[in-house]
């Protein structure tokens, strides 16, 4: 891995594990090149970018040579206004309210390692790995605006980090109107775009279609990442498919409003930029001040979807999680929430705990309802003291009681939220974002807490802090049910009011900043309302997240599925519900509900206490199996091998194998029986053709060829929600 900096040709060449990224510097500006599979240093990389006079209605940038325009060009950051009528990557209003400027190369750096981002979450490089920063620098100098382009590449993934510095050293004040992360212009159409859409319960489905001329977008305005659409983006060879073809990666960094958009022009050239949504946004830039952009990651794979997808779980599962957890095998949990709601006391949780306990549970986490006044959801949010009618003697007997169970004790908070029915509301009603004169409008009876202030911020550290040291806590789940709604905040001045949004997450991150680095051995894990913020940004705090509120076994097929084109398997809180299922009614089986949940971060979410003596076998031995497997599925390479969202849906299949090749799980699923069924196989992936497998269940030894080429033989089901899973393992000859 390396970057290599031709000067005579003004050519940059980024190069990672299998992938070059080549940038040539055109009459001072910047253009992209090529960006794919890996290129040695020998070829002629000057002839990449294609010069051709156009008509008149192609403005020429450079008087000299009217081949250059900027609205063909191919540029790495472009701006609007100066002959390039695309998407533009970044906007600046001046103080006289015009909105031209020109960026061009100045000077550039090349530095070992990777610088981190002031304010914000990004992956990061550890000691010893082979990583190199290129910092660009462009400059404005009539506006005395400096631009700093950022691209780390990794030697041990084909990926690239992305972002964007701006560094004001003018006199006077101006405005950014849009600032995108990264903007790569490849020079064709034939693309096929992949999106991860949604809504609550229905979280990151899978959407793909051809590319046309205009724009096909992806984003949110809703304050968060969203349930809606999911801050990642993929365009795709047509013949591309999950273990072959060009696929490239976009992956924003960032927790707020976002927005990727791929644009095709009239020459049939696609423009794809991925940032921060410049709806309802704009940043006063005062001299002396500099304004940092999220981080986009950027992934190449000539290897399907399959390839893409396990650059970014490995990139991210290491060098974008953090903390204790980060290596550390997950615990297997019970959550009282669809078991109890809010109607419980210190001797039921003891009880569900206590059965916790026999089945060999080892995490029991209390979930809303033990603070404030809190019976329902109308009341209490920001009262972060504990409810002494339901728990007489406080969290501190609570967790002991559930610890002499050998239980660890975990916590459900909602930090972000204020109850109009509140102490905390009575005391601070201009704490929450609001307009002036206008209503506010409440959803699940909350308001969202102004995270821009500093106040509201240590009052939330001071107030979380306690609690969590008042008893011997373990996990944190931190969730966020709203949207927000009249974005403003009562400290900004009127020229600030469109930075709020972007404030609100700055804050957040400082937040979770504080709150990780005083509380480093709690394992904490984001949530909103499921999957509603389920991002990249988070995972720098949080290193997994409830991946939706839907428990149904069948639902969560293609939502874990979805999920796992960009998120690692590790990310993925996955639990058994009961049944009827709480959000659609279905009635799936045990072993089917398990089967599911124990491709990610296992867990049970329902009543302990009312369990058969049979059902308590099954979980039982779920339990003892998960402990086994765990560390092969939150840490294992995973292959996803059929699809929910192609066909009828009606079988979805994935495995997962160590990284050294030697072990396997494989996981299959049939939603619905088929009378007369025929006799399928099921191919697998990932094992070493030359090695000999032990399959569980099976008396005959396979060849790794043979079980990837011809497959094993599929189980005919009788009966509806059926699922199956074999052991796989090298055997030593």
């Amino acid at each position: 891995m390396a970057i290599f900096y031709h000067e005579q040709e003004g050519l940059f060449h980024l190069q990672s594990k299998d992938m070059s990224y080549v940038i040539q510097l055109v009459h001072g500006y910047p253009a992209h090149a090529y960006w794919g599979k890996r290129l040695s240093q020998h070829g002629n990389l000057t002839g990449l970018i294609r010069y051709v006079e156009r008509c008149s209605f192609i403005p020429n940038s450079v008087p000299e040579d009217n081949s250059i325009s900027l609205d063909t060009l191919p540029q790495e950051y472009p701006q609007y206004g100066t002959g390039d009528f695309r998407t533009p990557a970044y906007q600046i209003q001046l103080k006289d309210g015009t909105r031209v400027t020109e960026l061009k190369y100045s000077t550039h750096r090349i530095v070992q390692g990777k610088p981190a981002l002031e304010g914000l979450p990004a992956v990061y490089a550890e000691d010893g790995d082979d990583v190199q920063t290129l910092e660009l620098e462009l400059r404005d100098e009539h506006l005395g605006l400096t631009v700093v382009l950022s691209y780390t590449v990794f030697g041990a993934f084909s990926a690239m980090a992305r972002s964007v510095r701006f560094i004001h050293n003018g006199k006077e004040p101006f405005r950014i109107l849009k600032a995108m992360s990264a903007s790569v212009n490849f020079q064709d159409a034939d693309f096929e775009w992949l999106n991860l859409h949604g809504s609550w319960t229905r979280e990151r489905h899978m959407e793909r279609r051809p590319l046309g001329h205009g724009s096909t977008t992806a984003q949110s305005r809703r304050g968060a990442s969203s349930h809606q659409m999911n801050p990642f983006v993929a365009l795709l060879r047509p013949n591309a498919d999950e273990d072959q073809g060009d696929v490239f990666g976009f992956s924003l960094v960032y927790s707020g409003n976002f927005e990727a958009e791929a644009e095709v022009d009239q020459f049939d050239t696609t423009r794809v930029s991925i940032g921060m949504n410049a709806f309802d946004f704009s940043w006063l830039q005062l001299p002396g001040e500099s304004f940092q952009t999220p981080e986009a990651v950027m992934v190449y794979s000539p290897e399907g979807l399959g390839g893409l997808s396990r650059t970014y779980h490995k990139l991210y599962r290491t060098r974008l999680c953090r903390g204790a957890y980060r290596d550390r095998e997950r615990p297997i949990l019970v959550n009282n929430w669809e078991a109890t709601y809010f109607d419980f006391n210190a001797d039921k949780i003891e009880a569900i705990a206590t059965s916790a306990a026999e089945l060999g549970i080892e995490l029991f986490v209390l979930d809303d309802g033990w603070f404030g006044k809190r019976d329902d959801d109308t009341s209490s949010l920001g009262d972060w003291i504990v409810d002494r009618n339901k728990l007489p003697q406080g969290l501190g007997d609570l967790a002991e009681r559930v610890k002499s169970q050998g239980l660890q004790f975990g916590l459900w908070f909602e930090p972000e939220m204020i109850s109009p029915d509140s102490d905390l509301y009575t005391k601070h009603p201009d704490w929450c974002l609001h307009a002036p004169e206008r209503r506010r409008t409440e959803a699940r009876k909350q308001l969202v807490l102004d995270m821009s202030r500093q106040d509201v911020r240590d009052y939330l550290f001071e107030s979380l802090s306690a609690v969590l040291e008042s008893a011997p806590i373990s996990y944190v789940k931190w969730d966020m049910n709203r949207n927000m709604t009249e974005i403003g905040s009562a400290l900004a001045s009127a020229e600030r009011q469109s930075e709020t949004a972007h404030r609100y997450i700055l804050g957040l991150y400082e937040l979770l900043e504080r709150l990780t680095n005083k509380f480093p051995e709690v394992l904490f894990e984001s949530c909103s309302g499921g999957g509603g913020r389920f991002d990249p940004g988070m995972l720098y705090y949080m290193p997994q997240t409830w991946t939706s509120d839907d428990t149904d076994a069948v639902e969560r097929l293609k939502i874990q599925y979805g999920t796992s084109i960009v998120y690692p398997i590790s990310t993925m809180g996955s639990h058994v519900s009961a049944v009827p299922n709480h959000q659609v009614g279905r009635v799936t089986p045990l072993e089917t509900r398990g089967d599911v949940a124990m491709s990610g971060n296992f867990g049970y979410e329902l009543d302990l206490t009312v369990f058969t003596e049979e059902e308590k076998a099954i979980v039982r031995e779920q339990v003892s199996v998960y402990k086994e497997i765990r560390s092969l599925v939150q840490q294992g390479d995973f292959y996803r091998l059929r699809s929910p969202f192609t066909g009828k849906g009606n079988e979805t299949a994935w495995m997962f194998v160590s990284e050294d090749r030697t072990e396997a799980l494989v996981f299959y699923f049939q939603v619905l029986a088929v009378p007369n069924a025929p006799m399928k196989r099921l191919n697998l992936k990932g094992l070493n053709p030359e090695w000999t497998y032990s399959v569980e269940g099976l008396d005959s030894l396979h060849g790794g060829d043979l079980l990837m080429q011809a497959g094993l033989h599929l189980p005919l089901f009788h009966h509806d929600y059926a699922s199956k899973w074999w052991k796989v393992k090298a055997v030593q000859e």
